[in-house]
């Protein structure tokens, strides 16, 4: 077990090289103000350095809100009234450090704001129902209700987030205007669309979609309800919010 002050304090942190991507990226980027002592808290129990993009972001940041708050990186949360919650608290952490404790199914680093879920493989993600191996992003597709293999781990998928090329892994489930919509929600909201992004209706038309602004738990209760209906396999922890 290594203290926070090890994980934290290291000659070479990621952190300048990530906000240096960020900065020239092309992608409408938003970076929260961290808090502190909660991001020190998240550290200590991933047990990550602040050399690593995952310790850096988490150690910098409240989080990050991209493509106009579509998708939301979790860091080290923020005390602001309209912040995003800690990767801590969006993956139960326990409140005290626990050497024992780890996130069986994987890691929830991030969502979007339709109830997509990108998850960062935990060490048998087999067991979890979850595609790849592990140390490796997967995707929970609010349009097929299943888990999706990313081929990448955590550093190469914030490098993707930077790149511009949300625009086509997102291509049949924005619609015109989404911009406007994604940018006024609230962190702790996503959007629900029906008839369902699952539904031939939306596939063919996501223009001819109603939309409306809820709590994202309720936006991640509907997929993984529809999911068991389905036949689907379950798709385990979607994270806290």
């Amino acid at each position: 077990m290594r203290a926070i002050d090890e994980l934290a304090g290291v000659d070479d942190p990621a952190w300048p090289e990530v906000a240096g991507a960020l900065a020239g990226s092309p992608v409408d980027a938003r970076v929260l103000a961290a808090d502190r002592t909660e991001g020190r808290r998240c550290l200590l129990q991933l047990q990550v350095t602040a050399r690593s993009v995952l310790g850096a972001v988490v150690l910098n940041t409240g989080g990050l809100l991209l493509d106009h708050g579509w998708v939301r990186v979790f860091g080290g949360g923020s005390a602001a009234a309209d912040g995003l919650p800690s990767l801590g608290r969006v993956n139960a952490f326990p409140a005290s450090f626990d050497p024992g404790w780890h996130p069986a199914a994987g890691l929830v680093v991030g969502h979007d704001a339709v109830g997509g879920v990108f998850a960062l493989n935990g060490h048998d993600p087999a067991a979890a129902g979850r595609p790849g191996v592990p140390g490796q992003m997967t995707y929970f597709a609010p349009d097929t209700l299943e888990w999706e293999e990313l081929a990448m781990g955590h550093s190469a998928w914030v490098s993707w987030l930077f790149s511009g090329r949300l625009e086509t892994f997102y291509d049949g489930l924005r619609w015109p205007g989404w911009r406007a919509e994604a940018e006024a929600l609230a962190p702790a909201q996503g959007i629900t669309v029906y008839p369902f992004l699952w539904s031939e209706e939306a596939r063919e038309d996501p223009g001819g979609t109603t939309r409306r602004a809820v709590p994202m738990r309720e936006v991640l209760g509907v997929a993984a309800e529809f999911a068991g209906r389905f036949g689907l396999p379950d798709p385990g922890f979607l994270g806290t919010v």
